[in-house]
């Protein structure tokens, strides 16, 4: 079931919340084991709130996400739940707050299935950093038994979400960490725009970039939940004090009249043939539905990877100061004070967190601040200006999610640069701010789903979202990956 489904059929007493999270309890039982798709599992807390949405079905005060039962990045702070963010140094962390996105799911009646894995500090692209072990993902390659990647850093919530381990989920996005798993796990994913949903208690990799966001099965479901998770919060000062539109009224809007741009940087050298087709049948989709293609260019496309692969781990470093044994999480005891933050941060940090905050640490130094950040600071600028000419002649722009379907387990592990190539299609949102959306568009010739991204105007997931929406429609994707106990 949709989350639109399992609503109805709470609110016609079809079966009840307690039902539903038992069942969602015991496959979690089954499959991760093998999936590692959650990191901490909250049985008796789910079927706890539960039986507190069903009392609020009975009362006849229940919202569209009562008792729906959701997978939350372990990113987000959870009061009296345990917090890691995948990493080793946070492993004995149990935050006494709750974070301002998952304070509103909770006051919709949602119910906690557990704390999804990711890539440690959300630093990855394929869930394979995580402290706790990578997660894989539920999809296979015809023919092969081979474990394939789920996409990061957002991939525990996605492989959940791709298993029906979790009617949807919570991820965060900071150069694709949604909507490239979503694409390779063949599930729906936004990234709405920066400001759109509070950053507070959300554990902070790169600020100017981080925005959560939802992960589910559908379009339609990822509009229920980021109408429940977006709002003003007064603790985040780049929070947007706006109103939250009806985006689920906005997913069967249609295209008709639309202008959707098609950036020719998008189609780069050693592209899989298979994405390009994919994305000329998208093009042919909205055309058909009354849409006006229109050829944008995106001059400084080019520089995205470079750019976010500066500003990013820059803020890395400043963020992850704080993880210093003293105040909370893991402590290694040293003979002196810089000795037990030398020996905390060695034995709880993973190797591509110490990577970038070298390499963040290295840019923001005296000599290298002008001659790297300043500069990367500069042509973002431009990359936004790009989007800002773009979206005066189009509503939206579509391009693939990916340069590729998922990827072996190992299979790019040892080489960081291909590791970070994988952001190419995702990262320029971010950089300059703006919505964008995957939604599962077809299969490869080895049956793995791909991924077309939908990027929209500051503030304007709702033109996002119908355009979805018709892809969805027309794409017809009802594919599931088969699954097994381990």
């Amino acid at each position: 079931m949709t989350i639109a489904e399992a609503a109805k059929h709470l609110a016609a007493r079809d079966f009840t919340a307690t039902e539903l999270a038992a069942a969602h309890n015991d496959a979690i039982a089954a499959l991760n084991p093998r999936l590692n798709a959650y990191i901490t599992t909250t049985p008796e807390l789910a079927l706890t709130q539960a039986k507190a949405a069903d009392a609020r079905i009975a009362a006849g005060t229940a919202q569209p996400l009562t008792g729906i039962p959701l997978a939350i990045k372990d990113l987000f702070c959870t009061a009296g739940v345990r917090t890691t963010a995948a990493s080793k140094i946070l492993a004995p962390f149990i935050p006494p707050y709750e974070s301002h996105v998952t304070q509103n799911l909770l006051d919709a009646g949602v119910v906690y299935l557990g704390k999804a894995n990711l890539d440690e500090f959300a630093m990855g692209s394929s869930n394979i950093t995580s402290g706790y072990g990578p997660v894989e993902n539920p999809w296979k390659r015809a023919g092969s038994d081979a474990k394939l990647v789920p996409g990061g850093s957002s991939g525990g919530s996605a492989a959940a979400v791709a298993a029906r381990l979790a009617m949807g989920a919570t991820g965060t996005d900071t150069g694709g960490s949604i909507r490239q798993p979503a694409a390779f796990t063949g599930i729906a994913g936004i990234k709405p725009t920066y400001g759109r949903c509070s950053r507070f208690g959300i554990i902070a990799f790169a600020s100017s970039l981080d925005q959560a966001g939802p992960m589910a099965r559908t379009v339609e479901d990822c509009a229920i939940l980021l109408g429940a998770m977006a709002g003003f919060d007064a603790r985040d000062s780049t929070s947007a004090n706006r109103p939250v539109p009806d985006y689920r009224a906005a997913v069967t809007r249609g295209v008709k009249g639309l202008a959707i741009g098609i950036p020719a940087e998008y189609r780069m050298d050693g592209m899989s043939p298979e994405i390009a087709a994919l994305w000329d049948k998208g093009i042919s989709w909205l055309r058909d539905q009354g849409a006006e293609i229109i050829d944008i260019s995106l001059p400084h496309t080019k520089y995205g990877l470079a750019v976010y692969y500066i500003v990013a781990p820059a803020e890395a470093s400043s963020n992850l100061a704080r993880y210093d044994g003293v105040r909370f999480g893991a402590r290694v005891h040293g003979e002196d004070l810089i000795d037990m933050y030398e020996r905390t941060r060695a034995a709880g940090f993973g190797a591509e967190v110490k990577r970038r905050i070298m390499i963040g640490t290295y840019v923001l130094s005296a000599g290298y601040y002008d001659a790297y950040y300043l500069r990367a600071q500069k042509i973002r600028a431009l990359i936004l200006r790009d989007f800002t000419d773009a979206f005066t002649r189009v509503d939206a722009i579509l391009t693939p999610t990916a340069p590729s379907a998922a990827f072996g387990l190992g299979e790019k592990m040892d080489d960081p640069v291909t590791m970070y190539l994988n952001d190419v299609f995702t990262v320029p949102a971010p950089l300059a701010g703006v919505p964008a959306m995957s939604i599962p568009a077809g299969l490869n010739a080895e049956g793995l789903p791909l991924g077309l991204q939908i990027i929209g105007r500051h503030f304007d997931e709702e033109t996002v979202f119908a355009v979805a929406g018709a892809l969805e429609h027309a794409a017809g994707f009802t594919a599931k990956p088969a699954l097994r106990a381990a």
